[in-house]
C-alpha cells in the first residue's frame, strides 16, 4: 500500500469513520484499515483524534446497549499507544470556526481537523470526499484509497 508508506514516521489525524471501520471489521473497507492501525501498533505511524471521535463512536452502541463495543471504543481511544485522544481547547475551537468559516464545513469535522493540525499531523484519514485538504494537511479518503490498489 503506497499511501500507507507515505505515513511512516508521521502523525496522522484520525477521523470518526475508519475507526468504526476497524472495530466493526466492516468488510468493505477492513483491508485498506487495518494496515493503518497495525501500523500505529507496529509503532511506524501516529496517530491524533478529537473527543468528538469518542463522541460519535460510543453514540451506535450505547443506543444498542453493547457495553462491550462502547469499552472497545474507550479502550483503544483512551489508552492506545500511538493514538491520542485530544480534549478541544481554545486554540482548537478557534482553528476549527476559523475553517468553519472559509471552506464551509461542519463543526464536528472542523473539530476533527483542527485537532489534527494543533497536533502537528501531516495528512488527515477520512472517508469524507466532501473535506478539503489544506496546505499543511493533505486528507486521505478511504474510498479513494480503495480504488488505487
Amino acid at each position: 500500500m503506497e499511501w500507507l508508506a507515505a505515513l511512516r514516521g508521521k502523525l496522522v489525524g484520525l477521523d470518526t469513520a475508519p475507526l468504526i471501520y476497524f472495530i466493526e471489521e466492516d468488510q468493505t473497507y477492513l483491508e485498506t484499515v487495518r494496515p493503518f492501525f497495525d501500523a500505529i501498533e507496529r509503532g511506524e505511524l501516529m496517530a491524533v483524534t478529537s473527543v468528538v471521535t469518542l463522541l460519535e463512536v460510543l453514540v451506535q452502541p450505547l443506543r444498542r446497549g453493547d457495553e462491550r463495543l462502547a469499552q472497545q471504543y474507550r479502550d483503544i481511544l483512551l489508552n492506545a499507544e500511538g493514538l491520542t485522544t485530544v480534549m478541544v481547547s481554545q486554540d482548537i475551537a478557534g482553528k476549527a470556526a476559523l475553517l468553519r468559516a472559509t471552506y464551509n464545513i461542519r463543526t464536528p469535522d472542523a473539530i476533527q481537523i483542527a485537532t489534527a493540525i494543533h497536533g502537528g499531523a501531516s495528512f488527515f484519514l477520512t472517508n469524507d470526499a466532501r473535506l478539503p485538504s489544506l496546505p499543511d494537511l493533505k486528507t486521505l479518503v478511504l474510498d479513494r484509497l480503495r480504488e488505487h490498489r
